[in-house]
């Protein structure tokens, strides 16, 4: 039987689906960790099985975190590729592209967000192959959902002891991450928790043009409509507050692309 044929038996036993037909838009973190949504831990869910990625959507929504999904490879890649997560959950067999040669691809681009590999290939040699493609982690299918988050807990662990970034600065901005002060030059910015996230992604994406839609699904997590004032609205009010009074803007529109953040030439 493959992977897709299984995937019904990879969720926990008794535990039923939810009722909607799709994977909730706007995710909101839960009790687990206490967080708001601008600071939850955010997961890129990669699988194929409708039922399975709303399944594993709804319980790890419930369980504090934001969750992406992507229900094709190269779709997946794509925004694996974006930096955005601070975890990937990735079925092994996909359409367009194997979960392996995702993990493989993103770890020759030097790209190291922590990876659980989910199969129902269980076999040594299959375990063997899904590491050694750069996974940090395996889990067979069918699991128990306690088991998979008990394993996404500890990669998160293991990834914030060792390649967390507590600071980013483009120019003389600069933001603390822990503290949540933003700082241009020796004057304090007060950024609302929206901004302040708006900010953060821009930073993450120095020098690179950042899309309208890349920040409606990354920073407000829900897919607004294109058209919508939403973002022009926060990007005005960021250009206010951090490039008012100073001789270089450092926030550009790019015409008929979106923004970028870029210390100035």
């Amino acid at each position: 039987m493959t992977d897709r044929a299984k995937s019904a038996a990879a969720l926990p036993s008794g535990a039923a689906l939810p009722e909607a037909a799709q994977p909730p838009l706007s995710p909101s973190a839960g009790s687990r960790y206490g967080h708001s949504e601008s600071d939850a831990m955010k997961i890129l869910l990669i699988e194929d099985d409708r039922e399975a990625a709303e399944y594993l959507t709804k319980a790890l929504t419930e369980s504090g975190y934001v969750v992406d999904h992507a229900a094709e490879g190269r779709d997946g890649l794509f925004l694996a590729t974006s930096g955005a997560y601070d975890a990937l959950i990735v079925d092994r067999m996909l359409p367009g592209m194997d979960g392996l040669a995702i993990v493989a691809a993103l770890r020759a681009a030097e790209i190291r967000t922590p990876t659980l590999i989910l199969s129902a290939l269980g076999a040594v040699d299959d375990r063997v192959k899904g590491l050694r493609a750069g996974g940090d982690d395996y889990l067979v299918k069918p699991y128990a959902f306690s088991e998979l988050l008990a394993r996404l807990e500890a990669l998160l662990r293991r990834g914030t002891a060792t390649t967390a970034t507590t600071k980013l600065r483009v120019a003389e901005l600069e933001m603390d991450l822990l503290s949540r002060n933003v700082r241009r030059g020796d004057q304090t910015i007060e950024l609302l928790p929206r901004e302040f996230r708006l900010l953060e992604y821009l930073m993450r994406h120095a020098g690179q043009v950042v899309t309208r839609t890349m920040l409606l699904e990354s920073v407000w997590d829900y897919h607004f409509d294109p058209q919508t004032n939403v973002i022009d609205v926060h990007i005005s009010r960021l250009r206010q507050k951090i490039d008012k009074g100073f001789a270089k803007p450092l926030l550009q529109t790019i015409r008929g692309a979106g923004y970028s953040l870029r210390a100035a030439d």
